[in-house]
């Protein structure tokens, strides 16, 4: 990946002409060199000579995440995290700085990266407006839930000052120049399975010598949907999609075998524990009903809960309107979307904010004209105001902690 022109860390807590144009050009790059999801390895280099040229000390931790530590004396300790991971997807929105693999930056953890990494170097150019230690995470493998995990079964908050608070923001499909913050329950747990029907093949004139795993793992999907009709509270939140279905050789032929995913989006523990088992008694009973071999069922991914700690959340919505206007700062219900960006501080047992900030232009919204969303291959975030209002919205979170009395 071609790296940008050194750093030039600035004097102020603002964005000057020389600083957008280097955010700009680093996220040119990012845009253009995205990586999968725990391969991550150019992005990782670069991410690390930044913080190198800022004189931020840094480390590698979980594989291919990266950690900088930006210390200014005494005072608190906050954490921020910006993922760094891309999508297995051909991109198609026609930009000059598009990328040309078969992975892009669907999700815009690029927009994340070059904020992270702004915010870090205005931090260091005005280090007399702030004291404390803030700690970058640029975490890997947001997408399958398995980078935040790494990072803290590889020792993170070992080699690295354990905060009193975790932030995190992410960019979304609103009105770039806004931020939108949810309290509590922010983002689902999130749980996806895959599960092998097994029966025994025949041909399909002979289905008495059959055991029909399409016929059984069609009464398991339609079974499935009665987890959240019929057995969760009304007033609790469940969701029960079977996303893929794969079985058969030929339209004569009872196969051997069916193969499903199915996913789950709940908020607590006890209406997750109570789905997920409702899950495996049925896939299970199902089979047995049909005489067939005992299903096999294997845990693909984990996503942990995403909440926000009201107090902390009440306490930057005001310091967010301070500094992008009310009319920028918007408060949302929860969503069924999943972040494993609650592990980081859940190993600690410390509150975190999660919050999004907007990447389409307005005028565009209030035109009426195709909005596309993450996971698109046509997500193309607008690089202005969406680059700055993510700096911003990084330094007004960080600072509402290490900032000085005058700041």
């Amino acid at each position: 990946m071609p790296t940008p022109r050194s750093a030039i860390p600035p004097t102020r807590l603002e964005l000057g002409e020389q600083e957008s144009h280097q955010m700009h050009q680093l996220y040119r790059t990012l845009h253009a060199n995205p990586e999968l999801s725990m391969q991550e390895h150019k992005t990782a280099d670069l991410i690390a000579g930044r913080l190198t040229e800022l004189g931020l000390e840094n480390f590698r931790c979980g594989g291919t995440g990266v950690v900088g530590i930006l210390s200014n004396g005494d005072g608190p300790v906050v954490a921020f995290r910006a993922g760094t991971d891309g999508l297995p997807i051909r991109e198609e929105t026609g930009l000059p700085y598009a990328s040309t693999a078969t992975v892009m930056h669907g999700r815009g953890h690029d927009t994340h990266i070059t904020a992270a990494l702004t915010a870090a170097a205005l931090l260091a150019g005005a280090k007399d407006a702030w004291a404390g230690t803030v700690v970058f995470i640029f975490q890997p493998g947001e997408e399958t839930a398995a980078g935040a995990r790494a990072m803290v079964e590889d020792g993170l908050w070992e080699k690295a000052p354990k905060p009193e608070i975790v932030f995190g923001q992410h960019v979304m499909p609103g009105a770039s120049g806004t931020v939108s913050v949810c309290s509590g329950h922010a983002m689902a747990m999130a749980d996806s399975w895959k599960v092998v029907v097994r029966g025994v093949q025949a041909h399909g004139s002979q289905p008495q010598d059959s055991v029909d795993p399409i016929v059984l793992g069609a009464h398991m999907v339609v079974r499935l949907q009665t987890l959240v009709s019929r057995e969760t509270h009304p007033l609790d939140s469940a969701v029960v999609t079977v996303g893929t279905f794969h079985a058969g050789l030929k339209e004569n032929i009872i196969p051997a075998s069916a193969e499903f995913t199915v996913n789950v989006r709940t908020f607590t523990p006890d209406v997750r524990e109570k789905v997920l088992a409702g899950i495996r008694r049925i896939i299970l009973a199902e089979a047995a009903a049909t005489a067939a071999p005992a299903p096999e069922i294997t845990e693909l991914s984990a996503f942990p809960r995403c909440y926000n700690d009201p107090a902390e959340t009440a306490l930057l919505i005001r310091r967010f309107r301070e500094a992008l206007g009310s009319d920028s700062v918007t408060e949302l219900p929860p969503t069924m979307g999943s972040e494993d960006f609650g592990t980081l501080a859940d190993a600690i047992a410390v509150p975190s904010v999660y919050w999004r900030f907007g990447g389409c232009p307005a005028e565009q919204l209030a035109d009426g004209g195709p909005v596309f969303g993450n996971h698109s291959p046509r997500f193309a975030p607008a690089i202005e105001p969406t680059l700055s209002t993510g700096v911003r919205a990084a330094l007004a979170a960080i600072l509402s902690k290490v900032g000085t009395a005058e700041d």
